[in-house]
């Protein structure tokens, strides 16, 4: 499966196949001296195209600026490497899409019925769950992964910061990861994480019963001035899935906002997870009142 470097490319590719609207891939080919694969490979996001490519193909297109202009920004960014190529060799394919969706997102809304978000996981409680994960081979891409994970957290202080809104089941302040000792520090520092700019971070207790996404767990990114669809992305035991068709993510949205307005408030979400940390390990626990 092919990687793309951004999924700056990918959006160019969606605009230059619906630029050529009715018009047939191996005829716009012909007229360009190329091959139908090439042409096929640029829509699809699977390779850059050169600037020199680009203008030929918009002149072809009868585009001008500023509709040009936009998509030569697009190709240049599709053309960056990317700050994670260096942890490839140790991810999935579908995982090098997120960390892409992740990187450009401006706003995400993230829903989590088991574990932390990697965006906000302790070294020591990633690698717990990395660990646990299936299809792990051997400890160097335990590490590499691992390292990629701590390295995303940088996304959190861009200038401005994404803004990143966190629904977390009760269950995950119950579930030891990788113990009492490690479970108790990631709670505290959520409790630090909860206070940075941007950050929205809410509990859903075991009383608010079923909600709309009881299903599975998801995170929705929006990005800059809608410029690009939004796109949900969902986890699974061989990889994530994608949903970009509208109607797919405004069931995910809607999914969401169930969620949040069954949460307990921000405030009372900080104190519940500072005050369960206090108590993890201990034989005395209960359930958030």
């Amino acid at each position: 499966m092919a990687r793309p470097t951004s999924t700056a490319r990918q959006e160019l590719g969606e605009e230059l196949r619906r630029l050529r609207g009715t018009a047939r891939g191996a005829d716009v080919a012909a007229g360009l001296g190329w091959s139908e694969s090439k042409l096929s490979r640029i829509e699809t996001g699977r390779t850059g195209i050169t600037e020199s490519d680009l203008e030929r193909l918009l002149t072809w297109y009868g585009v001008t600026a500023p509709v040009g202009s936009r998509l030569q920004g697009l190709a240049r960014r599709g053309r960056t490497r990317a700050w994670w190529t260096p942890y490839r060799s140790a991810l999935p394919a579908p995982y090098d899409e997120y960390v892409a969706l992740e990187a450009e997102a401006v706003a995400m809304c993230e829903w989590e019925a088991q574990i932390v978000p990697g965006l906000l996981q302790t070294d020591e409680y990633a690698r717990a769950v990395i660990g646990a994960g299936a299809g792990i081979a051997d400890a160097a891409t335990a590490d590499r992964r691992l390292a990629l994970r701590m390295a995303r957290q940088a996304v959190l202080t861009r200038d401005p910061p994404p803004r990143l809104t966190v629904v977390l089941d009760e269950s995950v302040l119950h579930r030891e990861v990788g113990g009492p000792g490690v479970l108790r520090r990631q709670l505290q520092h959520l409790v630090d994480a909860s206070r940075r700019p941007g950050v929205e971070l809410r509990i859903l207790p075991f009383r608010a019963g079923a909600h709309a996404a009881l299903a599975e767990s998801f995170v929705i990114f929006d990005f800059e001035g809608h410029s690009r669809a939004a796109v949900v992305h969902s986890e699974g035991m061989t990889g994530g899935l994608f949903r970009m068709k509208p109607d797919d993510v405004r069931i995910y949205r809607d999914g969401f906002a169930d969620l949040h307005k069954r949460t307990l408030s921000v405030e009372e979400s900080r104190a519940a997870v500072a005050r369960w940390s206090d108590g993890v390990g201990s034989s005395v626990t209960g359930a958030l009142s």
